[in-house]
């Protein structure tokens, strides 16, 4: 009898303990994912950072002329788009033409009229979307442009913080991620939920860890 109670025991012990691996799982492979990106994140920021510094040191004069001769923003995206794509190795075939629907780490949807919105979009030879945006004013301290890159290409989840990271580009070619220079509750609560997940191009850049609430 003793017996036999002890092996229900011990099958019930069994039976909780692969719950617990089952309830574990989901949650341990999504962070491995994450942390996979984010390392993919910073690679491919230290490579931008290489790339503008050079695009800066090789500028021309007639390169800065036309910046200032475009009249709309739209010239200006085009111009810097074909500047970089030798760099990136994009061409014309490479332009998106799937459906791409990216999302803020809060589940709402990046609408067109967002600032965080690219209407051009393109996927590199490494699986990688790659957007690019023009947003110029007259301050001089202000970005000239922002870029997005989503880290997985067209597979989910699409959502900043997560798969998408991005970086602003000034005109004397300096880069810094979006959220640079935000403060550190103020990244947190971007960096969560609640939040939109763009900062977190900057925070994960600093150590900073996801945040639930």
């Amino acid at each position: 009898m003793r017996k036999r109670f002890w092996k229900i025991e011990y099958s019930i012990t069994i039976f909780v303990i692969f719950g617990i691996i089952l309830l574990l799982l989901p949650s341990s492979l999504i962070s491995s994912k994450e942390a996979a990106y984010i390392s993919r994140w910073n690679e491919t920021y230290h490579k931008m950072d290489y790339i503008f510094t050079a695009m800066a040191a090789q500028a021309d004069s007639d390169i800065v002329k036309s910046f200032k001769k475009a009249k709309t923003n739209e010239e200006r995206e085009q111009l810097m788009i074909r500047l970089v794509k030798p760099y990136l190795r994009l061409t014309e075939q490479d332009e998106l033409t799937s459906r791409y629907t990216p999302y803020y780490m809060n589940g709402t949807k990046v609408s067109p009229n967002d600032e965080y919105y690219f209407d051009n979009l393109y996927l590199s030879k490494n699986n990688i979307i790659i957007g690019i945006k023009d947003i110029l004013d007259d301050n001089h301290y202000h970005p000239a442009f922002i870029m997005m890159f989503d880290m997985n290409g067209l597979k989910g989840p699409n959502t900043w913080g997560k798969d998408i990271y991005g970086m602003n580009i000034y005109v004397d070619g300096k880069i810094t991620p979006l959220g640079y220079n935000w403060d550190l509750e103020n990244l947190k609560q971007d960096c969560s939920n609640n939040g939109s997940g763009i900062s977190c191009s900057y925070y994960y850049r600093i150590g900073g860890e996801f945040n639930e609430e």
